[in-house]
């Protein structure tokens, strides 16, 4: 599974410490985001580059994460975009449903809520929930598509 990760200033630290997270527990991880702290910065252009990787992968598994203080804007930008159902990771129920009923394939996180450790636990439950795949989860999902 690959995973495409972006923030903007206020997420920069988390998405840091999330990578090395991630990269010593062997996934494969693409930084979409700043290499330095950009105070100026603004969400919607990391949202599309993350998006955007998701959606151009071959691997069909792969994932984005996203972190900006709330995780609002980025949840907001994200789910603009065709094929992407973005959910902002607060608490393990939230995301627990939104991968086993929703199929959410972009996680946003919110960097003004969790701390490092509460947000690994909510990635690792984000990447290792199964999509569920019953009918009506199916249904619903081709009547979103249908927008």
């Amino acid at each position: 599974m690959k995973i495409f990760i972006g923030a903007d200033h206020q997420g920069f630290h988390l998405r840091n410490a999330l990578i090395s997270y991630l990269k010593s527990a062997g996934y494969d991880v693409v930084d979409d985001g700043d290499k330095q702290l950009n105070p100026e910065d603004d969400f919607p252009i990391f949202t599309q580059k993350v998006i955007k990787d998701v959606l151009a992968s071959d691997d069909n598994e792969s994932r984005g994460i996203l972190i900006c203080g709330s995780g609002q804007g980025m949840c907001i930008a994200a789910n603009r975009f065709k094929g992407i159902r973005a959910c902002l990771g607060f608490d393990k129920e939230s995301i627990r449903s939104a991968r086993s009923d929703d199929n959410a394939n972009v996680l946003c996180l919110p960097s003004k809520i969790l701390e490092k450790d509460e947000a690994n636990i909510m990635v690792e439950l984000f990447l290792n929930t199964q999509f569920a795949d019953a009918p009506r989860f199916n249904r619903r999902l081709r009547e979103i598509d249908e927008f």
